[in-house]
């Protein structure tokens, strides 16, 4: 016999309530265990009843979702987040990603994609609206850089050359430039990249695949 999802639904609108409890709870896999009308429900409810999936509205009286989640994940590590929401706003999704939801629906894409969701959710994977995924992942672009994005081109080259063991002497006549501008822009790099010796630079650079 297979052990039933558990959800709790978050959400201040019985009527949503009553509509996904009817397209949940018609399934053999799932059951609802428990309401919240706001996200101080929410949270008290998930301590008590350890439900394995939160289906949890982000815009709620009281407690917001994004909060509820916070500290439903801090304080029941067991029970996953499934976040609804009207808006595709990347702000919006990437706050309650950071809060600790596991996945992010958005309310008019319910339906098939609720019971997916919900199932990837308690899976233990991730599960994101096919029309968030794009502005999520261009949020994530621009926020989360890459160190070496920091660096201009010409750093980047002076880079890769100490990396391979080239003194700074070989370095301004390989480019043509100083030794001195070769030696201000080895500061520069290990300032931007937060690097505090060679050692630590040819580390980076290996990591970065810039090196073999």
């Amino acid at each position: 016999m297979q052990k039933k999802i558990r959800i709790l639904l978050a959400d201040d609108h019985a009527m949503v309530r009553q509509g996904f409890r009817m397209i949940l709870a018609a399934q053999s896999d799932m059951e609802i265990v428990g309401e919240a009308g706001n996200g101080r429900e929410a949270v008290e409810l998930s301590e008590q009843l350890k439900p394995d999936v939160v289906v949890m509205d982000v815009a709620m009286p009281e407690l917001n979702g994004i909060e509820a989640t916070r500290r439903i994940t801090a304080s029941s590590p067991h029970t996953r987040v499934l976040a609804l929401s009207m808006y595709k706003d990347s702000v919006y999704v990437r706050e309650i990603l950071r809060a600790g939801a596991r996945g992010f629906l958005l309310k008019d894409a319910i339906g098939q994609d609720l019971l997916a969701a919900v199932r990837a959710v308690a899976g233990g994977e991730g599960y994101l609206s096919p029309a968030v995924s794009e502005a999520v992942l261009s949020d994530y672009r621009r926020h989360v850089t890459d160190p070496l994005d920091l660096l201009s081109s010409r750093e980047r080259e002076v880079l890769q050359m100490i990396a391979e063991g080239r003194t700074n002497k070989e370095i301004a006549a390989t480019l043509d430039l100083s030794v001195y501008t070769v030696d201000a822009h080895r500061g520069r790099i290990m300032e931007k990249l937060n690097l505090h010796s060679v050692g630590e630079l040819v580390r980076f650079a290996v990591r970065k695949g810039l090196i073999d």
